[in-house]
């Protein structure tokens, strides 16, 4: 939705952007970047304006010097690029630190990923390694696309099972939900209790809560009462400090992992992921996160850390494992923690930790360098060093990106890491060359062997994607051009459903959409929905209309057409009533002949019938233009004259018997209103007051 109101915006005013001779950058990742770039690409072609598209090859900041003249911009699309290696590759803040606090005696050890029992009196400790390629989770919340992910994941990464044992929804029965496992699918329980998923899956040592700002506390809570739980990914933002503060201290009584609030999650390549975190397949694939490489990085922002994959995998051999901790003031786990978990994993052998302005951790990171407890080579970088271009305290998005003292800058603690021995670039623009010539030099040395590259399996591409991305097209069994419903949203004659509701057209509006694929105006709709609220007329509505039609366009006088029907012994479709007469009209035809006069813009065909309705009457006074007639002859009006239709298009309608429709939706409706309210007689819901008058139905309407 963002990236077409920015294309209604681009087309709405592109005459004063190319009057400025504004040339606009694009840069997008995420999920389904390339279909927003292809969008943007083609919108710049289609009205001049210079729009140069970039994906995640391109990290952000470069595109400022591109647009300030600072850097060269690359001749090739970045978009078709991206998308063509994407097929061929899958067509087949203040906070307190958690990692030295101790908990109860009775909690089990955690040590490299394997509870074991400790005896009483000895300290709780984290686990050092989070996630294996054994790992299993358990999905509180009914995100179907987000475990859809993580069993693509699996499947690229060759894991045996799918990483998400079951799912927690409280807010329906037990049942199964299908999903793709590769080419096959799959059933995946969905239970209502907590306790009933952790007593059916005692191998599940990891929950990812999608539970909202509101109850993310009670099922965070509740999941800490089962001493399997090792790691909680907690995704919601907002939650009340307060309430985080005590998971806090829960999570760390009992030797629990958080990753989280405001978060995405993390990944580690080859094993396991959190949720949508490294976006979707494309974006796994290009950035090689089917299998572990060297580099272990730590951030807050979720969103950053999708740059870090993409930065980490074109610079060296991919990532050994990645954490966003989340965003808020603060966050379950802090720095301090994973850092110092990469220090003693052996797979790691150089860490990238991407800070912010806020907060202090960063000094803990400076503090473990100096006194040796960190050894590995350590690239750092806080964003947000343009905070000091203010003459205010700035706050940079997250709750936790406000600096409240000099020493939470981002200078000031850039400053402080390059002193303490880290690896400090100038700018964010030089950390992909820091971490490159990092990599290089332990390379050289032998530190690293860097991981050989593996094909990852081949994963279908959902139909309903591919068909979005306009990579497949199949033949139809069956085709329409009333309604459309291949895109996000229905659609009527184009127009989105959203909007049919939202305009108030009614139902001759949405009739119009759906018979004539127009908008018609207003008074338009509202003649249809008159016509409709009476069911007793007839079937003579397009015979009138075509009757009085050709013997109108002919040039043929009222008196002649009436000579010439009675010479050929025909009747006149719409002349004539068993009960009313001029004498005795009917109100309907009143009503309706009033409403053409005073709204529709011309009514010549109606003031045509009405002279021929002058001599039949004169013969005999029941021979009047009844209501079949004038909705016949009105509709005609009422198509040659509202502006939406040719004279051409309007007397196709005519020819092809289009009017008949407003007698069988009449009579339809009429048939269901007799049908029901014989059935509430049967019943004995309640008494007719017409004792004596039976409704007689048609044999297959009978109860």
């Amino acid at each position: 939705m963002l990236v077409q109101g920015i294309v209604r915006a681009i087309k709405d005013y592109q005459g004063p952007l190319k009057e400025h001779e504004v040339t606009i950058f694009v840069r997008r990742g995420g999920p389904n970047y390339q279909e927003g770039l292809r969008v943007m690409g083609e919108v710049g072609k289609t009205t001049g304006i210079p729009i140069h598209v970039f994906g995640t090859e391109t990290h952000m900041t470069a595109i400022v010097g591109m647009a300030l003249g600072h850097r060269p911009i690359p001749n090739q699309p970045p978009a078709a690029a991206h998308t063509a290696n994407f097929l061929l590759n899958s067509s087949s803040s203040t906070s307190t630190p958690t990692s030295r606090r101790k908990g109860p005696s009775e909690n089990k050890a955690k040590v490299e990923g394997s509870p074991a029992k400790v005896k009483a009196g000895a300290p709780v400790t984290k686990a050092s390694t989070l996630f294996t390629k054994h790992t299993k989770a358990l999905v509180w919340g009914m995100q179907t696309r987000a475990v859809q992910g993580m069993l693509d994941f699996d499947y690229i990464c060759s894991r045996d099972e799918p990483s998400v044992s079951a799912l927690i929804y409280p807010f329906t029965g037990d049942h199964k939900q299908k999903f793709y496992w590769g080419h096959k699918e799959i059933l995946i329980p969905v239970y209502k209790n907590m306790s009933d998923a952790m007593k059916k899956h005692p191998d599940v040592d990891v929950l990812i809560t999608f539970a909202s700002l509101r109850s993310a506390f009670e099922s965070t809570m509740e999941t800490m009462q089962y001493p399997q739980i090792r790691t909680i990914a907690i995704i919601a933002e907002g939650i009340p400090e307060a309430h985080t503060r005590k998971i806090i201290k829960a999570a760390d009584e009992k030797g629990v992992t958080l990753i989280g609030p405001a978060t995405v999650g993390g990944i580690k390549p080859g094993c396991f992921k959190i949720g949508n975190t490294g976006g979707m397949l494309d974006n796994i694939l290009a950035s090689k996160l089917y299998r572990p490489g060297s580099v272990a990085y730590v951030s807050r922002s979720g969103g950053m850390s999708n740059e870090l994959n993409n930065i980490i995998s074109r610079t060296t051999d991919g990532v050994f494992e990645g954490v966003a901790i989340g965003g808020d003031r603060y966050p379950g786990s802090v720095f301090t923690d994973h850092v110092l978990r990469y220090q003693d994993t052996p797979g790691v052998k150089m860490i990238v930790v991407l800070g912010e302005i806020g907060g202090t951790e960063e000094y803990k990171i400076c503090k473990a360098i100096k006194q040796g407890r960190i050894t590995k080579p350590v690239v750092c970088w806080c964003i947000g060093t343009c905070a000091t271009m203010f003459s205010s305290e700035v706050q940079f998005g997250h709750a936790g990106a406000c600096a409240n003292q000099a020493s939470e800058t981002a200078v000031a603690k850039n400053k402080a890491l390059k002193e303490a021995g880290a690896h400090v670039p100038r700018s964010f623009d030089e950390l992909g060359e820091i971490i490159k010539s990092v990599y290089d030099d332990l390379v050289s040395k032998g530190v690293i062997q860097p991981a050989e590259e593996v094909p990852p399996p081949t994963v279908p591409m959902d139909y309903s994607w591919a068909r979005e991305l306009g990579l497949i097209r199949k033949p139809a069994s069956f085709m329409t051009s009333i309604c459309d419903e291949r895109g996000q949203e229905l659609l009527y004659a184009g127009m989105p459903i959203t909007e049919v509701f939202k305009t108030e057209i009614g139902l001759g509006g949405t009739l119009g959409l759906l018979w004539f694929q127009r908008r018609l105006p207003k008074y338009a709709c509202q003649f249809i929905e008159m016509c409709l609220m009476g069911d007793r007329f007839g079937g003579a509505l397009d015979a009138a209309a075509k009757q009085f039609s050709h013997a109108f366009d002919s040039g043929m006088l009222p008196m002649e057409f009436v000579n010439k029907m009675k010479k050929d012994g025909k009747l006149i479709m719409g002349i004539g009533h068993r009960v009313k007469s001029i004498n005795n009209p009917d109100m309907r035809v009143q009503i309706l002949k009033d409403f053409v006069k005073q709204s529709f813009p011309a009514s010549q065909l109606l003031d045509y019938a009405l002279e021929v309705e002058k001599i039949t009457t004169s013969k005999k006074p029941n021979l009047i233009l009844n209501v079949d007639g004038l909705i016949g002859v009105a509709f005609v009006d009422l198509l040659r004259t509202c502006g939406v239709f040719t004279r051409d298009e309007a007397d196709e309608f005519v020819e092809i018997g289009a009017l008949n429709g407003i007698f069988v939706l009449g009579r339809s409706m009429g048939f269901i209103g007799h049908y029901l309210d014989q059935k509430r007689l049967k019943q004995g819901l309640y008494r007719h007051p017409w004792d004596d008058i039976s409704y007689v139905l048609p044999e297959h309407m009978s109860m």
